[in-house]
């Protein structure tokens, strides 16, 4: 498993249209890939960190070039 420690690494608060307004993108906040409004810069470049949360846990990642690396 592929995983980087944000700790390590610097981020970035990068608010989406919806998060603005106070919104979830789903009507529960649960689901797979939930956008954070968190960034990671990994490789040069910022990835969005997504979520997939279920029953109150969540795995959160990062898809460069399609791979997913989890972050913790």
């Amino acid at each position: 498993m592929n995983r980087i420690f944000a700790d390590n690494y610097e981020t970035k608060t990068d608010y989406l249209p919806w998060q603005e307004l106070g919104l979830t993108k789903t009507a529960t906040g649960y689901g797979k890939k939930i956008e954070t409004t968190q960034k990671i810069k990994y490789g040069g470049k910022w990835y969005r960190i997504y979520c997939d949360i279920y029953s109150n846990i969540g795995v959160c990642y990062i898809l460069p070039k399609g791979q997913k690396i989890y972050v913790e």
